[in-house]
């Protein structure tokens, strides 16, 4: 009677079913700050959105990436077609509870570490069409998955979708400025 009790104890204290030995083999041996840094650098200056646009919000995203404002120039060009092998997902639109199941299919398909961006209120809060009435919008796909950084606007001018990739940027090394060639000068007095 007791055995099956420390099982069931077992089970609630850890749902995945991991012994403690494996939990313990995923945590880092030694942790190495300047490698680390440079690491979070790397993927910083390296992003790479996945191809994912739900409405009206996707052109200014797909805008973005044109001549005009360069998404290349701050290390996220290359848009990928397949959630393994991307790093972001740009939410760009109104999300549907239909398309709920989708959204969190390709997050959980992306590689470790990942993130996500809410672009357009509709992504973010579910904007003109968060209403009581209207029963199939999610107010918000931070509902659905983590978001990281949040982008308003209805639709967000491309100048917000790279504004938001510095946040994603600054929170990923923890500068403001990752990039050398975006630092202000300074005023010689």
């Amino acid at each position: 009677m007791d055995q099956p009790e420390k099982t069931d104890k077992k089970i609630a204290e850890n749902p995945a079913g991991r012994t403690g030995a494996l939990e313990k083999a995923a945590a880092p041996i030694a942790r190495l700050r300047l490698a680390d840094s440079l690491l979070n650098l790397c993927r910083a200056n390296s992003l790479w959105p996945m191809t994912f646009g739900l409405s009206c919000c996707a052109i200014e995203m797909m805008s973005s990436g044109m001549a005009r404002f360069d998404l290349a120039r701050y290390g996220a060009e290359v848009f990928r077609p397949s959630p393994r092998q991307s790093d972001l997902m740009i939410v760009a639109g109104t999300v549907n509870k239909k398309m709920a199941p989708a959204i969190v299919s390709l997050y959980e398909q992306m590689p470790s570490p990942k993130w996500v961006i809410a672009l357009g209120n509709c992504a973010v809060s579910g904007g003109p069409f968060a209403i009581e009435d209207n029963y199939a919008v999610i107010e918000g796909v931070d509902q659905l998955i983590p978001v990281d950084v949040y982008v308003p606007g209805c639709p967000p001018r491309p100048e917000g979708l790279i504004e938001g990739i510095f946040r994603l940027q600054e929170k990923i090394t923890g500068k403001s400025h990752p990039f050398p060639q975006n630092r202000h000068p300074q005023k010689k007095s």
